[in-house]
Order: structure tokens, then sequence, then C-alpha cells
């Protein structure tokens, strides 16, 4: 539901300024003698940061990382906000692979990865956010519903109001990422309410 989402996506933003200052100093308080970094898991996760850190560093390009993360707001306020519709939703997921390949060939990235570099930092989460945002899209493009606070005008009844479509929609999405640029595997959790049936929501 929105409240259980909602505090997910504050507990992971909280997350995301806390870690840095408490994990390190956990860490390094904590028994570590038995740990290595010889695990075949730890060695591949971290070729495979060094290479996109280098690739990042290596394209020296003309647009910021900025202008890259705005852009792709841009394209999520416009066409997969609380309104959206399918055409929208179809033209967005035919933007993010061309945003990803221009940020892949035009960023800039100063400085290096052997001191501080917010930049860097920052390009990092952008292109991970150009993978979010392409899974989100997907996701709203597959709910053919209105639900919770967002309205897919294709989904409304003739007063205007919200239109849910439980029979078809009572489950949960779990999405796999299957690989940058592939469209992702759709899992489905069904639903089932026993002691509670399901009605539309009123504003009325």
């Amino acid at each position: 539901n929105r409240l259980g989402a909602s505090a997910l996506m504050q507990g992971l933003a909280d997350g995301y300024f806390v870690a840095p200052y408490t994990a390190g100093n956990y860490l390094a308080q904590a028994d570590n003698n038995e740990l290595t970094t010889d695990h075949e898991v730890f060695q591949k996760a971290e070729k495979a940061a060094k290479e996109k850190i280098e690739k990042l560093l290596s394209i020296k390009g003309k647009r910021t990382v900025d202008d890259f993360h705005k852009e792709l707001g841009k394209l999520l306020w416009d066409n997969c906000g609380i309104v959206r519709k399918d055409e929208d939703l179809k033209k967005a997921l035919k933007e993010i692979p061309k945003i990803r390949e221009e940020f892949w060939k035009n960023v800039i990235i100063p400085g290096t990865a052997d001191s501080f570099n917010q930049t860097l930092e920052r390009a990092i989460r952008v292109a991970d956010f150009l993978e979010m945002a392409e899974l989100m899209i997907h996701d709203a493009a597959d709910r053919r519903e209105s639900c919770g606070c967002h309205l897919r005008e294709e989904s409304q009844t003739n007063e205007g109001e919200a239109l849910r479509k439980d029979k078809k929609y009572s489950y949960v999405s779990a999405w796999e990422f299957k690989g940058v640029g592939k469209e992702p595997k759709l899992h489905k959790e069904e639903l089932t309410f026993e002691d509670v049936e399901l009605t539309q929501r009123s504003y009325k």
C-alpha cells in the first residue's frame, strides 16, 4: 500500500545518507579476522565496479551529469507521473534507451577515481537511475488500471473517478532485471482476500 511503499522509500533515502557514517564505523570495530576478499562473488563485483568507473571516466564528453539527471527527471514527470496514459508510457520507453546511449557517449566527469569525486559518484547513481526509470515505466505500462494515487486516463468511470480492475490486477509485481537494454521479466504473486471484499474507492 501507499504507506508501506512510502516508508520503504523513506528508509532507502535515509539509508543513502546515514549508511556511509554508520556502516564504516561498525565494520571498523567488528571482528573481521575471518573475512577476506578472495571469494568469487566479491572478485566479480569488484571487477565490474572498477570497469564501470573506468568506462565513465574515459568518456570525456560535453554534457554534465546533472544535465542528464534533469532530462531523465523531466521525462518521468511528463510521462510517468501521478496521471499517466498508454501513449505517454510507450513514448517514454522509447526515449530511455536514447538518453542512456547519449549518457554513455557524451557525459563528462572531471577528476579521477583516486580522490573524493562527487561528480563520479553522481554519475554512477544516474546510470542506475536510467535502469530504475525504465523499470518503473515498464511496471506502469503493465498495470492498465487506476490504483492508489495513480490515475490511468484509460481507466476512469463515466464520472471521471479512478477505476480499479481488481479481478485482473490483484497481484504483487516483482520484476527480474535481465540486463541493460533488455526487457525485464515480470513475476506475479497473486493476492487473495478471504475476510475483506474489495470495493471501489469513492471520494464523494
